[in-house]
């Protein structure tokens, strides 16, 4: 490793698929790693088999390759170094801070069940330390903590922390399975893999103490740490799965572009102090600041995410968001001429918040509309006008429009025969909702346009008006 150089991890457990705080963790550490030309690597802390989700490792990695987060080392599994973190308890263990621990299920509980009624949090008592004739085949290995003095660190977004030894507990490091714990195996290879930065969330500050005392114990110097704010919901308490905090891939899914998400990812604690809101990841990396990250809660905000996911949408070309939408087709939509899909596609970009919209929106090009016929009027027209009005439609598009010879020309033909008229939504109003069956939706000018793109388009279109004054 060169001197000084820059090495973050990026260090997920494989117990479900990546989400929205996971992904923002990825992205500072690998911004920061790009912006100092340092190294990024993805270590998956896999030590806790029951809870470990299949496929959880190959959506960390898929999900990482889709937003450009490329790793320049591993993935590294810590699973398959159980004999390192076996040497390093061992060492703990001799010079006696750690210890074997022989305490059943049984004691354990009810120990916890004692501090819960006392409202203290829970600290194991010492006894297999102070009764060191304790044996067995089935152990657990716990750091041994100083019942004196204070232990801190320094952070480079909250500054200097500390906490008094006596508040922490001799936490397990080795599992009875052999198995170490996050906060023992994270020490381990963060030393051993020379992460200069440890780039991880707020809520991992109060085992930072112990992590601390472990560096210390092994003398070894600790990384810089620095810790993300939670993310919040709009009431700014905890996110939960129901605010928003779910995997990555329900996003996409649902067609947030990847440009979208990371975009918002990164202003969920992270201001670039400008006006700029729209960043590319090169951007990104440019602007990235450590001491642009924010101390207080980053609330998560789904409207923002639709705002950023709205404004990516616009930039695509048509040919582009087609091939973005093609998977939310189906039945006769997905086999429909190529020009009309681009065509309709084209004409609901403006209202699009995620491209899984597009299928509902576009459906009624596919399927005649139902409606109530109340939907057909404009302002206070009474029966009399909705029949004249759609009947002078039904007349222009019957004499005046030819198929694809009148595709540049319709709004003109139209406003042409309608020179003159008080209130042109008069016939336009009812037009479109004869057309489409909804309140809001393209201009009737863009859907007959749409429809003139077909063989049988003019008299889809003759269809709906009839339709339409059969309701009246």
């Amino acid at each position: 490793m060169k001197l000084n150089e820059v090495r973050v991890r990026f260090a997920p457990s494989p117990t479900g698929f990546l989400h929205v705080g996971g992904l923002r963790t990825a992205l500072f550490n690998y911004l920061f790693a790009r912006k100092n030309s340092g190294k990024f690597i993805l270590r998956i802390e896999d030590t806790d088999k029951s809870r470990e989700v299949s496929g959880a490792v190959e959506n960390i990695k898929d999900t990482l390759k889709i937003f450009g987060l490329n790793w320049d080392e591993g993935p590294i599994f810590q699973s398959q170094r159980l004999k390192i973190y076996h040497e390093h308890a061992s060492k703990l263990v001799a010079q006696g801070s750690a210890y074997k621990c022989y305490c059943s299920n049984e004691r354990i509980a009810e120990l916890k069940k004692r501090a819960e009624s006392e409202k203290q949090p829970f600290r194991y008592d010492k006894y297999c330390l102070t009764h060191p004739d304790q044996t067995g085949d089935r152990f657990v290995i716990r750091q041994n903590v100083p019942e004196q003095g204070t232990t801190g660190f320094e952070d480079l977004v909250y500054g200097k922390i500390a906490v008094e030894n006596r508040l922490l507990d001799d936490g397990v490091l080795v599992k009875s399975d052999g198995y170490p714990v996050y906060n023992f195996a994270n020490v381990i290879d963060d030393h051993l893999m020379n992460i200069s930065h440890v780039i991880r969330g707020e809520e991992f500050i109060p085992s930072t103490p112990k992590h601390v005392l472990l560096y210390k114990a092994f003398g070894w110097n600790p990384p810089q740490f620095v810790h993300l704010p939670l993310l919040l919901n709009k009431e700014r308490k905890k996110l939960s799965k129901r605010d928003g905090d779910v995997a990555v891939k329900e996003y996409l899914e649902k067609g947030c572009l990847p440009e979208a998400i990371l975009n918002f990812v990164a202003f969920l604690g992270w201001n670039p102090k400008t006006e700029q809101e729209i960043f590319s990841l090169d951007e990104l990396t440019k602007a990235f600041d450590l001491k642009k990250i924010n101390k207080s809660g980053a609330v998560f905000d789904l409207d923002k995410l639709q705002w950023f996911n709205v404004r990516y949408i616009k930039l695509r070309s048509p040919e582009e968001l087609l091939r973005l939408v093609m998977s939310y087709f189906s039945g006769e939509a997905k086999s429909a001429d190529r020009e009309f899909l681009k065509y309709i596609v084209g004409i609901e970009v403006e209202r699009l918040k995620v491209l899984s919209e597009i299928a509902e929106r576009t459906q009624y090009f596919f399927i005649e509309p139902e409606y109530d016929k109340e939907l057909l009027r404009w302002k206070q027209m009474n029966n009399d006008q909705l029949k004249i009005y759609l009947k002078k439609a039904k007349t222009i598009v019957e004499s005046k429009i030819q198929n694809r010879e009148a595709l540049a020309r319709v709004e003109s033909i139209f406003l042409d025969e309608l020179v003159g008229e008080l209130d042109k939504g008069m016939m336009l109003w009812p037009l479109r909702v004869a057309l489409s069956g909804l309140k809001a939706s393209p201009s009737p000018f863009e859907i007959m346009t749409a429809f003139l793109l077909l063989p049988n388009g003019k008299e889809e279109i003759l269809k709906r008006i009839r339709s339409a004054i059969a309701k009246i």
